[in-house]
């Protein structure tokens, strides 16, 4: 195999953002009468609404869950969105793909307008060659839709020819439903565990490390 394309994921991997996530889902699922522990709800990030919801409110029909998803978005913009920063070593990691001759790709269950912020805030806009976000595809991870769309955009790249970097156990699955090896970081929080049982073929502590590591690593077969 050799690497031609790395596939990141956003939150949780390249910016530190999670934990902002759990904190906008309680006070929008709290409004909705369901009240959360935050550990259970950072077990499902890092999946898109239509996938989060569910698990977390099996009653809400498909009109709650765009509705809760909507106000999610709107709530996480306002109150965290400009307080997010990038993890050490991101975009020195991004621009380390990029001079290696590989294409950087972002591949996020986040927004559109999300992932536009992120690109600004990584000042990755003259390294990022495809992106795919939730306004995408038909369904999030751990659904492959967000990756198999990256894929169709890099053709004719092949699985064998792409790694994925996350930082959650649906990254992974999601990687391995398109047939792509993945390796994840710690940094969302999610356990070695978690992370392995998924099917990760490598873990890091974060993308410093990976960085650091980056000659021995996966992303550089």
């Amino acid at each position: 195999m050799t690497v031609k394309a790395v596939l990141f994921d956003i939150d949780g991997t390249l910016v530190d953002s999670n934990d902002q996530h759990v904190a906008a889902w309680q006070d929008v699922l709290s409004r909705a009468g369901a009240t959360l522990d935050a550990a259970v709800i950072h077990e499902q990030i890092g999946k898109g609404t239509d996938m989060l919801v569910p698990a977390l409110l099996p009653s809400a029909d498909e009109a709650e869950q765009e509705r809760l998803g909507q106000e999610h978005g709107a709530l996480f913009k306002e109150r965290f969105l400009d307080h997010i920063r990038p993890f050490p070593g991101a975009r020195a990691l991004l621009e380390k793909v990029a001079t290696s001759g590989r294409q950087v790709v972002l591949a996020s269950s986040a927004s559109a307008d999300e992932l536009e912020h992120y690109v600004d805030l990584l000042e990755a806009r003259d390294l990022v060659s495809v992106s795919t976000t939730s306004d995408d595809v038909e369904a999030t991870k751990p659904a492959p839709d967000i990756f198999s769309t990256a894929l169709d955009k890099l053709a004719p790249l092949a699985p064998s020819d792409v790694v994925v970097v996350g930082d959650t156990p649906y990254d992974i699955e999601a990687a391995a439903k398109c047939g792509i090896p993945a390796v994840g970081v710690r940094s969302g929080k999610f356990s070695d565990e978690a992370l392995l049982d998924a099917g990760a073929i490598g873990l890091y502590d974060d993308v410093a490390a990976l960085l650091d590591g980056f000659a021995g690593s996966p992303l550089n077969q």
